[in-house]
């Protein structure tokens, strides 16, 4: 299990450690924490069209969780690239299911890979030399988990129901994680079915061929995963 490193939200400079290969770099940050100062940063170096999408947002809640995390994303980003976070060309690869520009996002003009999650008050960013995907959950209701297993692939759908109702959400937050962790990875996301790969719901993920699918320390009634390709 991965535990990321806490992101401050501040105009200091940031210094990552140096990107290994086949390790991906993780952080996470609390909305609670750095809100006021994200919301001070964020005229001047959210694009137009992340302003435009968080002025949309009608919930408070909602609209700080975006402008927190896109923040915090751009100022990592530049850090690792040594460049204004103002002015990273931040965009979508194709889609490998339809080919139109929905895929993994990227920094145009740069190698570098890296995934944004977010929900409730956290956000997760994971960075990394080979393409990569994260994924954040906050811990479902048992009803919840009920209903949304049935999606999940079979052996994970049978897996969840020998469980004892207060173990079945932690469980199921896992399977889910690692699953839109990898599909985020891949860049295609819910497009493709979840119940077609296998990544369990025990302590340990199922291996993927080219993938490495790892869980991610979170603070209490949260799930993390990343998933990393190895080819």
């Amino acid at each position: 299990m991965y535990k990321p490193s806490e992101l401050t939200v501040s105009e200091a400079a940031l210094r990552p450690a140096p990107l290994v290969d086949g390790t991906p770099a993780l952080w996470t940050v609390r909305v609670a924490d750095h809100r006021a100062d994200a919301a001070r940063l964020a005229p001047h170096l959210l694009d137009q069209d992340e302003r435009t999408h968080a002025d949309a947002f009608r919930r408070a809640a909602d609209r700080d969780l975006y402008v927190t995390s896109h923040v915090a994303l751009r100022l990592l980003l530049a850090a690792y690239l040594d460049r204004s976070p103002a002015t990273l060309p931040l965009t979508r690869l194709a889609c490998p299911g339809c080919g139109k520009p929905h895929g993994r996002p990227a920094v145009a003009g740069t190698p570098l890979h890296f995934s944004l999650s977010h929900t409730g008050d956290l956000a997760l960013v994971a960075v990394a030399t080979a393409p990569v995907g994260a994924d954040v959950e906050t811990v479902p209701n048992p009803d919840t988990v009920a209903t949304v297993a049935r999606s999940l692939h079979p052996r994970e759908t049978a897996e969840l129901s020998t469980l004892p109702p207060h173990e079945a959400p932690t469980a199921f937050t896992r399977a889910w994680t690692r699953k839109e962790a990898y599909l985020k990875g891949l860049g295609i996301g819910l497009a493709r079915d979840p119940s077609l790969d296998y990544l369990g719901s025990g302590p340990t993920a199922a291996p993927l061929a080219g993938w490495t699918v790892t869980d991610v320390h979170t603070p209490t009634g949260y799930g993390a995963a990343v998933a990393l390709a190895t080819h």
